[in-house]
């Protein structure tokens, strides 16, 4: 018996750099990331490298801080590509290991995938890297609570501007 494919509220944003999905959170544009790739159930988001991130001025390794916000971004931006109807989403739980240092001077990049989703909550893996998605430095797995609140969520305003309804 044929099932209908799946409907996704994001889908003509898929495979486009569109600023809109990072343009709506002041903190993730001040740090410059950008959309590299969006799809069913999936995002990436690279955050170029600058100075200003560096969080160990002896190692110059970027601030974790600004590794958990690539993370959560992705995160974020995968569940918001698996719903059929964009609402809320908020971070419930974000667990992130650190496998080893971010190399200097290096572009970092995430990617994450919501595996599943439910009525209420999405759950997320996904990884960073800098020279080669192959070696990792940080793994991520996030649990998202869906319709977190009544309001519009951002990421549906930004939408609706770009499209102008």
């Amino acid at each position: 018996m044929p099932t209908d494919a799946p409907r996704y509220a994001l889908e003509a944003l898929f495979g486009t750099q569109a600023a809109e999905l990072i343009n709506h959170i002041p903190h993730c544009k001040r740090l410059g990331m950008e959309v590299v790739q969006v799809g069913p159930r999936e995002a990436t988001v690279k955050l170029p490298y600058r100075d200003e991130l560096i969080g160990d001025p002896v190692r110059r390794v970027v601030f974790g801080g600004v590794i958990t916000t690539l993370l959560d971004h992705a995160s974020g931006l995968a569940v918001f590509c698996s719903l059929p109807e964009l609402t809320a989403i908020a971070t419930l739980d974000l667990r992130i290991d650190y496998l080893r240092a971010a190399e200097p001077g290096c572009d970092l990049v995430g990617r994450a995938e919501c595996y599943k989703l439910g009525a209420q909550v999405a759950f997320v893996r996904g990884s960073a890297w800098d020279r080669s998605r192959d070696d990792p430095f940080a793994s991520v797995h996030a649990t998202m609570m869906i319709g977190a609140n009544a309001s519009v969520s951002p990421v549906a305003r930004a939408v609706r501007e770009r499209s102008g309804t």
